[in-house]
């Protein structure tokens, strides 16, 4: 797996993650304290996020970070 490949698989699992909980991207965007449009990009690869970022995010999700890199 590249990089590229990573950050595909990241943003996917998150927003597998956030549909799951039933949460939009606004509710999840808020909660992690990020902005809707940087969410959005996260969940498309276009935007990659950093460690601290996707700490936020697991958080927001109420999951541990290590599920976000649970790729199935």
């Amino acid at each position: 797996m590249n990089l590229e490949e990573f950050y595909i698989k990241i943003g996917k699992r998150i927003k597998i993650l956030r549909e799951q909980k039933h949460l939009t991207q606004e509710k999840l965007a808020e909660a992690a304290g990020i902005s809707l449009d940087y969410l959005g990009k996260i969940e498309v690869c276009i935007n990659h996020p950093g460690l601290i970022t996707i700490f936020k995010i697991a958080n927001a999700l109420n999951v541990e970070v290590k599920e976000l890199f649970d790729f199935k």
